[in-house]
């Protein structure tokens, strides 16, 4: 990085600033290039060599890794490569353990030398050989101290170009390609089954690379960008003059660029801005040139995880952690991890939604009801249209459901379901407590349903989504499904005997409980799930084997399911609801939130055979 003091020199101060600027800033003036600090052994400095570089393309987790400014440790006579050695051999070794990280990439961030010249280049360049002996794919640009700082990415050759022209990206794997120029590049690697895309820029770009870069994502209009550039986010969160031009001219417009990752600046920030599209840009300025040892080569580390929906941030130093053996000094102690908020922190992304604007996921169509009458079912109601009356049980089985209203409540309708939900469409419940209002249904009386015991075992399965305004004072403990008839009615009188006969319910915390009175007990068993967010559709099934019951949560399995033997569920012959409960014989709490398609089998299903697979 230069310092505004430093571009207002111009390029004379470039090697006069150096490292002496470093250690007055660190106060380690008079220590001297590496006075004081305990060299590492050739055994240190090489440790034992890998097999190879095979990241997993189809993982749902995978690291990319970034090294910002190494400049301090190639400035003239004083050229270090260990850490920056230790670094890439320390991610080389991630990738070979036993419990293998998943690194499918390193970009380098620019600045990887003081002042450009052929020495400190070909040093570093030697440096990255180890990469390119484990066939590892990287990505590097030129920053300011690489090249001459006035200039942009026309300037021609150089020795940085020399080192890190196209020619030695060309055998990659990952290598995609590079501006005629040779200082822009872009690079694509396969993680969680799909394509992303580091777009590498030069310190400046001209008009020529601005058409460049639009050109390369033009080519490429699914596949995410990670960005990577010298300059574009300062230390206040802001972006600098160069760094507003290249949102303005390249980021805010394509939305496949999701991420940018930048160092020049100091200290470490980020920030997150809306682009034209309306979505989150993450923009992270990382550098740590101004810390102990020139940074010591620090790699911050970008954890993707598709099913988490975040990437995890970690910051380590690889060449102090493998001398940690040996015993640190007190600055060593203190730069081995980094910890501050813009160093360790996690990135909350929906990638499936951050994606959609230019790789949109197709919608599952809906299924047709004959896939979904599985042997053994015994009813299945969907609601893809409103109701007015009647909701016909779609198992042939004779087990419809009739309209029930209270307090002059009503039964609205939704196109909205849940992902994987076979019927498109779903009825909206507006209950209340108190005073008791809203909607539901109930079997037809005489319908065979209303007398089943399922001694043989069975399988509850329904869809269900809460909206926001859901209060648990005024909608906690209404039914999804439940069975009327007390336990007291059936002469079972252990716990309340008040409760029904079985209720698939929602507690005030939001969690799913199966309460049910099985046929060999007096008391009620239960099932319990954990809490489930508001706004999300959620696909729930209680099965029984015959002996024991799990309830599941989108498919699997809660902790506290009970061990005691279940079996059956006892009747009065009494009609089963849906979207109410009743408490004493009489409806208590209607359901407030959505219900989408609801299944009963009279028999275990493996999970592969839920409705949402």
């Amino acid at each position: 990085m230069c310092t505004s003091h430093e571009h207002d020199q111009g390029e004379a101060a470039q090697a006069g600033a150096g490292r002496r600027g470093f250690l007055r800033a660190t106060a380690l003036l008079g220590a001297a290039a590496t006075a004081g600090v305990a060299r590492p052994t050739a055994a240190e400095a090489a440790p034992a060599a890998v097999t190879g570089w095979r990241p997993d393309p189809d993982s749902r987790r995978f690291t990319l890794a970034v090294m910002p400014d190494t400049q301090y440790l190639f400035d003239g006579p004083s050229i270090d490569k260990a850490p920056v050695e230790a670094s890439l051999r320390h991610l080389m070794e991630r990738c070979e353990e036993k419990d293998a990280e998943n690194i499918v990439f390193l970009s380098h961030l620019g600045d990887l030398t003081q002042n450009g010249s052929p020495a400190e280049v070909a040093a570093i360049g030697e440096a990255f050989g180890l990469l390119d002996r484990r066939g590892v794919g990287y990505s590097v640009l030129a920053g300011n101290h690489d090249v001459r700082s006035s200039t942009n990415d026309q300037r021609g050759a150089t020795p940085y170009l020399d080192t890190f022209g196209p020619r030695r990206f060309k055998d990659k794997p990952t290598y995609g390609g590079a501006s005629p120029d040779g200082y822009n590049t872009f690079h694509l690697f396969t993680a969680g089954g799909r394509q992303w895309m580091v777009l590498a820029l030069d310190w400046r770009l001209s008009d020529k690379g601005y058409a460049w870069a639009k050109e390369v994502m033009a080519r490429h209009p699914k596949t995410p960008v990670i960005l990577t550039t010298h300059e574009l986010v300062v230390e206040d969160g802001s972006l600098s003059t160069y760094g507003q031009q290249l949102w303005d001219r390249l980021v805010e417009d394509h939305d496949q660029v999701f991420l940018t990752v930048n160092g020049h600046y100091w200290p470490a920030a980020r920030t997150t801005r809306k682009n034209a599209a309306g979505h989150d840009v993450h923009l992270h300025l990382t550098n740590y040139q101004n810390r102990y040892f020139g940074g010591a080569a620090m790699i911050r580390l970008y954890r993707f995880d598709l099913d988490r929906n975040v990437i995890d941030v970690e910051t380590v130093s690889p060449w102090i952690l493998g001398r940690a053996a040996r015993g640190l000094n007190e600055l060593e102690r203190q730069e081995i991890e980094l910890s501050g908020d813009a160093d360790r922190f996690t990135v909350d992304i929906d990638f499936t939604a951050r994606f959609s604007g230019f790789d949109p996921v197709p919608a599952r169509p809906a299924r047709p009801v004959s896939r979904m009458l599985v042997p053994g079912t015994v009813a299945y109601w969907r609601f893809e249209q409103s109701v007015t009356d009647t909701v016909r049980d779609q198992s042939g089985r004779g087990n419809d459901l009739t309209l029930v209203t209270v307090g002059g409540g009503e039964l609205g309708w939704s196109a909205d379901h849940h992902p994987d939900q076979p019927g498109h469409g779903s009825l909206e419940f507006q209950g209340f407590k108190s005073p008791l209002k809203g909607a539901y249904l109930r079997t037809v009386d005489g319908a065979p349903l209303n007398s089943a015991t399922f001694r043989g075992g069975y399988t509850i399965e329904a869809f269900y989504r809460l909206p926001a305004d859901w209060d648990p004072s005024h909608h906690a403990w209404s039914g999804v499904v439940s069975r009327t008839g007390t336990g007291g009615a059936a002469g079972k009188t252990g716990d309340d005997p008040d409760e029904p006969l079985a209720t698939l319910s929602l507690s005030n915390d939001r969690e799913p409980q199966w309460a049910v009175r099985p046929l060999n007990q007096e008391g009620i068993a239960t099932n319990w799930g954990q809490e489930t967010p508001l706004e999300t559709w959620w696909h729930l099934a209680v099965v029984n084997d015959g002996e024991h019951t799990t309830l599941y949560v989108e498919g699997c399995p809660v902790v506290r399911n009970p061990k005691a033997a279940a079996v059956g569920v006892t009747s009065v012959g009494l009609p089963w609801l849906l979207g109410g409960y009743e408490y004493g014989g009489r409806i208590d709490q209607i359901l407030h939130g959505r219900l989408g398609d609801v299944r009963i089998v009279e028999r275990a299903l493996p999970v592969t055979s839920f409705m949402n697979h």
